[in-house]
């Protein structure tokens, strides 16, 4: 197994550990944490069991269901000053494109770095984050079309922009292999 197969295994079985502490702290069933993230009770199991590797969209509607936001169901946890953190592989699509956390802030709401490769012709898109969510964008390599509100910009290596992501969004790679720097700061 690679390393990054190791970090991505590792990954999921930290999220399903702690969806299952924090469904049970908060007096949850499987079928409540279900009825109120609008998923179904089979893949909640499964993502407890870490059988699932669910998309970065369930992940994120679990954790506005138990009242925390996405880095604090899928990062390591320490009150350490100072935390050096692990690349973890969070998302990865068939065509090879893929989302890796760098390191997420120790507080709810605080800043996620993440690090996206999308391969040529791949588009990945996004479903509105909470109300006042923005994230900020820097392209590596590649060009980048993002959209929003029917609205699209190409960046290139070098070129950044700042998108308030509280609403439908896509990120696209037309023709090269793409990497972008993202850092998302969540509402709490």
């Amino acid at each position: 197994m690679s390393t990054d197969e190791n970090r991505s295994t590792a990954f999921i079985e930290r999220l399903g550990h702690e969806v299952r502490r924090r469904r049970k702290a908060g007096g949850m069933t499987v079928q409540t944490l279900a009825d109120r993230s609008g998923l179904s009770r089979r893949m909640l199991t499964q993502i407890e069991q870490g059988t699932a590797n669910p998309s970065l969209v369930t992940v994120d509607k679990i954790a506005h269901a138990l009242g925390v936001d996405f880095a604090a169901l899928s990062a390591p946890t320490s009150t350490e000053p100072l935390q050096v953190s692990e690349p973890t592989e969070v998302w990865r699509n068939d065509a090879g494109s893929r989302a890796v956390l760098h390191a997420a802030g120790s507080r709810r709401g605080g800043p996620e770095l993440w690090e996206w490769t999308l391969q040529p012709g791949d588009r990945y898109d996004a479903e509105p984050d909470p109300p006042g969510t923005e994230e900020l964008l820097l392209v590596t390599a590649g060009s980048l079309v993002l959209t929003a509100d029917h609205q699209a910009v190409t960046l290139t290596p070098g070129m950044s922009a700042r998108l308030a992501s509280d609403r439908t969004y896509s990120y696209a790679a037309p023709t090269s292999q793409t990497t972008f720097v993202r850092v998302v700061q969540p509402t709490a």
